[in-house]
């Protein structure tokens, strides 16, 4: 398999639109994991800035990517983006340089060395 098409990127909400930005992406993470191009995706908030939330994504090809950002729910959300945004989207696409291997999900060694691994 070809290196996936990889990007993070950070949105700094308006203070008073912060949670509603926050549900609104949240509510993008199952069906765009369900997407055939989609690889991984995932949402986060920053521990030492809460309300900055980070993206990361990876696409098996930027032509899937490409699909997902033509979807009625994404081309809506970027035509008012900026109605939450104190800024614009902060995104870096990426070039993986280490070689892929797909999520370790249903790994059992990580979650028993993570359980070992805890302090008791």
């Amino acid at each position: 398999m070809p290196q996936p098409f990889a990007l993070v990127g950070l949105a700094r909400p308006k203070p008073e639109r912060a949670e509603e930005l926050k549900h609104l992406l949240l509510s993008f993470v199952e069906p765009t994991r369900q997407e055939s191009g989609c690889l991984e995706y995932h949402f986060h908030e920053d521990r030492n800035a809460p309300g900055v939330f980070v993206f990361y994504e990876a696409w098996r090809s930027q032509a899937d990517l490409d699909a997902h950002l033509a979807l009625p729910h994404m081309q809506a959300f970027w035509e008012r983006r900026m109605d939450y945004l104190e800024t614009d989207l902060d995104v870096r696409f990426l070039t993986m340089q280490s070689p892929y291997q797909p999520t370790m999900r249903r790994d059992t060694r990580l979650t028993t060395t993570w359980k070992s691994a805890r302090p008791r």
